[in-house]
């Protein structure tokens, strides 16, 4: 057998390839970036909300409004878990004017199957309308998970 001809190392490489693809993909889930989870971790998406209190009109949307919203239109999607964070954010709106605001920072994860991303969707809209806001960020990320 001729070890240097290139065909035959690229065939060699290819089974390599193959092989190690199906022994990473039988002890521990792929990552879609590539790399493989931990074995006992779950490949994951992490969606992570931000949701401003400052209205366009100069109020603010009260603590009791936002635990509202959180009970009757974010839990209900997804009431398997999420995180909340209080944070403090700053971004230039439309206008071009540096905004701070206080935030609340929404963490869901999911399998990142079409239905989910469709709830994140609908949270994000109904923030929107509901506080007349400009945007509401989303950050997806693929990740491993163990709980």
């Amino acid at each position: 057998m001729n070890h240097t001809n290139p065909m035959h190392r690229h065939a060699v490489l290819a089974l390599l390839l193959l092989g190690l693809a199906g022994c990473a993909s039988s002890s521990s889930p792929i990552h879609p970036s590539g790399w493989a989870c931990e074995a006992g971790d779950q490949s994951m998406v992490r969606d992570t909300l931000y949701f401003g209190h400052n209205r366009p009109n100069g109020g603010r949307v009260r603590e009791a409004e936002w635990r509202q919203f959180l009970n009757e239109v974010i839990t209900p999607r997804f009431p398997d878990g999420l995180t909340v964070m209080k944070a403090t954010g700053q971004w230039r709106n439309a206008n071009g004017h540096i905004e701070q605001e206080v935030s609340q920072v929404v963490t869901v994860l999911h399998a990142g199957d079409p239905t989910t991303r469709g709830k994140i969707s609908e949270v994000m809209a109904a923030y929107r309308q509901r506080f007349d806001q400009e945007a509401v960020l989303r950050e997806r990320t693929a990740t491993c998970a163990r709980f």
